[in-house]
């Protein structure tokens, strides 16, 4: 290869990868160690540590922070995953500046600024998506961000974000569940990848009939039939006496267009007196007493 194309081919390469390269693959370029010396001398490259050179001397791009961290762990054993694996399939809506790697629990790696490693105790089959940057496939990142999270709620969000942006679908997620292993929180992700993937049916009309129980609450009617403008509608609970109607909002709710079907339903409901609460079916797991002390509020301020 002569000059022209080697400097063609690095610069087709560092484009792909936010302006960073690793040495090896600068040496199947043709370009040598005394040539990364030179360029590193002239001032025109710079080193990011032992492994990684960047064609510039400007801030590392996003791109150029997650290669850098694969290739100074070891190409061979770190991949993105959690969080990071998440924003590299499209994940939007949750911040995380850190980068995010998981390498199996036996191998050693150096600690790196901005980098958070994750001992995994092994490698799921299929995990990782080796196109491109290696990481981990979306649901199970969402699977290890969860455990990873530094709450509940950040845990749930994790789980939730990819189904709704498409990244994965709520059967996959379910079977990666049964597949990674982790080391907190487990009830708590088994119980929210079933609500989403089989929605009120986990912990639905019956689980909030039992809420209602122990709080000393009537026990309201569950599927309750009225008509609307579009012809039947189910209502999930209802307080007869009360007009009171609770709605266990599923994940596939905010999917689509069910978002206006539901606005719909509701604003019937509404014009033909009725009080109506929206719960979510993840929100019920997470904030329980919340969610109760409002249905117990609209049932006392009836009685007033």
């Amino acid at each position: 290869m002569n000059r022209a194309d080697c400097e063609h081919a690095v610069a087709e390469l560092v484009d792909e990868q936010g302006g960073v390269a690793a040495r090896r693959q600068l040496t199947a370029l043709g370009v040598s160690h005394d040539d990364i010396r030179r360029e590193v001398d002239a001032g025109r490259w710079a080193l990011r540590g032992t492994q990684t050179v960047a064609l510039h001397h400007g801030s590392p791009s996003v791109a150029a922070r997650r290669w850098t961290a694969i290739w100074e762990t070891g190409a061979a054993i770190g991949v993105l995953d959690g969080v990071t694996a998440l924003h590299q399939a499209g994940l939007s809506g949750y911040e995380d500046d850190d980068v995010h790697l998981s390498v199996v629990h036996n191998h050693n790696t150096r600690l790196l600024p901005g980098v958070r490693i994750h001992k995994v105790i092994r490698r799921v089959s299929g995990e990782v998506v080796s196109a491109g940057i290696p990481r981990t496939r979306p649901e199970v990142a969402a699977i290890r961000a969860a455990h990873w999270a530094r709450s509940d709620r950040q845990a749930a969000l994790l789980l939730l974000l990819p189904v709704q942006q498409r990244l994965t679908t709520p059967v996959r997620l379910a079977a990666a569940q049964r597949l990674v292993r982790g080391r907190t929180r487990r009830a708590l992700i088994r119980g929210v990848v079933r609500d989403i993937a089989f929605g009120v049916q986990s912990l639905g009309e019956l689980d909030f009939a039992r809420l209602c129980r122990t709080r000393g609450l009537p026990e309201p009617s569950r599927q309750v039939v009225r008509h609307g403008p579009r012809g039947r509608i189910y209502l999930d609970v209802r307080w007869d006496r009360h007009r009171l109607v609770v709605e266990i909002d599923g994940v596939h709710h905010g999917l689509g267009l069910n978002p206006t079907f539901d606005n719909l339903r509701q604003n019937s409901m509404t014009l033909a007196g009725e009080r109506v609460l929206r719960i979510d079916v993840v929100g019920l797991r997470l904030e329980t007493d919340r969610f109760m002390d409002q249905v117990e509020g609209g049932l006392l301020s009836d009685s007033m």
